[in-house]
This record gives C-alpha cells, sequence and structure tokens, in this order.
C-alpha cells in the first residue's frame, strides 16, 4: 500500500495531458502489486501464490520504469520521484524474498 500511495501523490502533480498516459498506467501498475500479493493469498497452493508474487513483481517493474521514465521527462517533482523509486526498490527486494522462501 505504501508504494500505491506514493504512486497516487506523485501523479497527482503531472500534466493534465498525462491523466490517461502515465498516470492511469502508473496507478494501475501500483495497484496491482497489492492485489496480486492479496489474491495469491488466498489462493489454496504455494505454486498459485509464488505465480501472483512473480506478476506482482512484473507489476512493481513496470512501474518502476514509468517511474525513472517520469523522472527524465520532469513531469512531477524529482524528489517526490526518487522517494517513489526507493519504495518500489525496497517492494521489489520484499517480494524476491517472499517468492524464495516459499519456493522452499
Amino acid at each position: 500500500m505504501v508504494v500505491a500511495e506514493a504512486t497516487y501523490r506523485v501523479t497527482r502533480e503531472f500534466p493534465p495531458d498525462e491523466r490517461w498516459g502515465l498516470v492511469s498506467q502508473m496507478r494501475r501498475a501500483a495497484v496491482s502489486i497489492g492485489s496480486n500479493i492479496a489474491e495469491g493469498c488466498g489462493r489454496s497452493t504455494n505454486p498459485q501464490f509464488v505465480a501472483f508474487l512473480q506478476i506482482a513483481m512484473g507489476s512493481a517493474s513496470e512501474l518502476e520504469y514509468q517511474a525513472r521514465l517520469s523522472l527524465r521527462l520532469n513531469l512531477s517533482s524529482g524528489e517526490l520521484l526518487n522517494d517513489l523509486i526507493t519504495k518500489i526498490t525496497s517492494a521489489k527486494g520484499m517480494l524476491g524474498k517472499l517468492t524464495a522462501t516459499q519456493r522452499g
């Protein structure tokens, strides 16, 4: 949720012409991270859980790219975007560790 909250805060500052572009893409990717973790938790087997963790990792990687692109395009505060990138990197590390422990 930390990543999704930060994404919403950052994208509020984007120019209006990005509303249906990067704003929409980034918000969907951010929400997808937590949603896939939650859905995976509700599955009955570890392999299913791991599959959803991998989807969450893909969404986190997508969001990281979009945040870095937004930084290069100066679409929002550099400080906010760098903070978001740090949060995404941390989340990816936690996802990687969780995935490794679930695989056994």
